[in-house]
C-alpha cells in the first residue's frame, strides 16, 4: 500500500529545555472565558456555559524560544486581531472525565495566540454561519514551547499580557478565567473522546484588538515565557 499523495508533515510543538517534541492531534479553543472579554464581545459571563471552536492542527505556528518570527497577515481581511491565551496540551484523555482528575490529562502549558480575522468572524456571526474563515486562517495559532507540568505545575494564577511595539494592549491574570482548564477538559470530554495530542487554547482576556502590518507582538504568560512575532 502506498499514499497517492505525500502525507503531510506532523505538527509538533517543542518541549522547553529538551529536544523532545509534542505531536498535535486536534486544537480546541474556548470562547469568552474571561468575564471582561465576554462583555466586550457582547456576551453575558454570568449565564453562558463554555463554548468551543476548532482550528486545524496545521494552523499552529511554532515560535521558538527567544526568537522573533515573521507572522503573515492573512488574505481577505482588513481587521486582524490578536488574542493572547494560555494553552494546555494533553498526554492522555478519555470520555466523561471528572473535573477532579482532569488535570491528570495535561502534559504541559504554553503561550499561544488565537489570531482572528475579526471582520470575517463578525460577518459569519451576523449570518449565523461557521467561524472557520475568521478563526482558522493559515498560521493563526502561534504557540511557544511547551513547559511540562513536572516543571511548572498547573498554573492557576499569574499575569497574561500582550504588547504591540511595546505598547500594552492586553493585561490580566489567568486566575480570572471563568472556566478553569480542568473544567474545560471535563466539559469537552462529554462531547469528544479526548486523546493524547489534543491541545486547548484556554481563552483570552479583555483588550483584544487590531494589529497592523509591520508591528511586533509580544505575548506572555507568567512562568511560561513569551512569544514574539512581527506581522508581515
Amino acid at each position: 500500500m502506498s499514499f497517492v499523495v505525500p502525507p503531510p508533515e506532523p505538527v509538533a510543538i517543542p518541549v522547553a529545555g529538551s529536544s523532545d517534541l509534542f505531536p498535535v492531534r486536534r486544537v480546541f479553543c474556548v470562547g469568552r472565558n474571561y468575564a471582561a472579554h465576554a462583555r466586550e464581545m457582547g456576551g453575558d459571563p454570568t449565564r453562558e456555559p463554555p463554548f468551543f471552536f476548532m482550528k486545524p492542527a496545521d494552523a499552529l505556528q511554532i515560535v521558538p524560544e527567544g526568537q522573533t518570527v515573521d507572522h503573515p497577515y492573512p488574505p481577505g481581511s482588513s481587521n486582524y486581531h490578536f488574542e493572547i491565551e494560555m494553552v494546555a496540551a494533553l498526554h492522555r484523555g478519555g470520555r466523561d472525565i471528572p473535573v477532579e482528575s482532569a488535570l491528570d490529562c495535561v502534559f504541559g502549558y504554553a503561550v499561544g495566540l488565537d489570531m482572528t480575522r475579526r471582520d470575517l468572524q463578525d460577518e459569519a456571526k451576523g449570518l449565523r454561519r461557521p467561524w472557520e474563515l475568521g478563526k482558522a486562517a493559515d498560521l493563526s495559532g502561534p504557540i511557544g514551547p511547551l513547559h511540562p507540568v513536572s516543571r511548572v505545575g498547573h498554573p492557576a494564577k499569574g499575569a497574561i499580557t500582550l504588547t504591540t511595539d511595546g505598547a500594552p494592549r492586553q493585561s490580566a491574570d489567568i486566575a480570572d478565567m471563568i472556566w478553569s482548564v480542568a473544567e474545560q477538559v471535563a466539559y469537552l470530554s462529554r462531547y469528544f473522546e479526548l486523546k493524547a495530542g489534543d491541545v486547548i487554547f484556554s481563552g483570552t482576556p479583555e483588550g483584544v484588538g487590531k494589529v497592523e502590518r509591520g508591528q511586533t507582538m509580544v505575548g506572555a504568560v507568567e512562568g511560561l515565557g513569551e512569544i514574539r512575532l512581527k506581522v508581515g
